[in-house]
């Protein structure tokens, strides 16, 4: 790792722990003390703390499509409508969360180790991450179960139908947990595709730490984010 390398990876993670630290004593604030609901200061605060850390580590986002390119996030679902949205995206890198933070009202399906992380773990619990463990079919239909809940409650939720990261721009095939989901609920599909301009941000298989690290340590990083139109389950032409 060069001298500027090292430099910049210090100054970027420093930022991080402090300005995380402050912005959600500034959530817990929000609920706690302002009595605010907690969806509510969720689609408040970690909007705010994503495209801030996405700056901070010379992350360029390029949006297209409704509202995004209005500099709005996606809605967690349509007005008038009691349910929430799924939002599908492919999956290359650590950065896919943030980005789909900076850009839709949505929880995220994560890890279940990442629940055991130091700050980091328990910051995700506390805004309606759902953990799953890949390898335990039990943990796989649980987690489905509190998607049907994150739902009916009119939350979005944010999926990756490729099951796992992949590294290139090549769609793989889908798995169909989002959209049994979608059916079960009733409930509307927002396609996601998210490109990088540096293969450095794929992930490659490497340690979760390590990968972010690299990315960490560019200069800068182009991505595009485009949304798609929507998607509804219909009995007669089913997702």
């Amino acid at each position: 790792m060069r001298l500027v390398e090292r430099v910049r990876l210090i100054y970027r993670m420093s930022v991080f722990l402090i300005s995380t630290l402050t912005l959600w004593m500034g959530f817990e604030f929000t609920v706690v003390c302002l009595r605010r609901k907690r969806i509510d200061a969720i689609n408040s605060w970690v909007p705010r703390w994503a495209r801030f850390h996405l700056k901070v580590f010379g992350v360029r986002l390029e949006t297209h499509g409704k509202y995004l390119e209005h500099g709005q996030s996606y809605p967690s679902r349509e007005e008038g409508n009691a349910i929430g949205r799924i939002f599908v995206a492919n999956h290359r890198s650590g950065m896919d969360i943030p980005i789909l933070f900076a850009v839709a009202e949505t929880h995220v399906i994560s890890r279940h180790d990442v629940a055991n992380w130091p700050i980091l773990g328990w910051s995700a619990q506390r805004i309606g991450t759902l953990f799953v463990d890949r390898n335990s079919r039990r943990s796989g239909a649980k987690v489905l179960r509190e998607v049907d809940k994150v739902l009916k409650r009119g939350e979005g939720i944010a999926m990756f139908p490729e099951g796992t990261a992949h590294v290139g721009d090549e769609v793989h095939d889908f798995q169909q947990g989002a959209f049994n989901a979608a059916r079960r609920a009733r409930a509307e599909i927002i396609p996601l595709g998210i490109a990088y301009s540096d293969p450095t941000a794929y992930f490659a298989g490497q340690p979760f730490l390590k990968h972010m690290t690299r990315i960490a340590c560019l200069r800068s990083l182009r991505v595009a984010v485009e949304v798609g139109e929507p998607l509804k389950f219909d009995e007669d032409s089913p997702i």
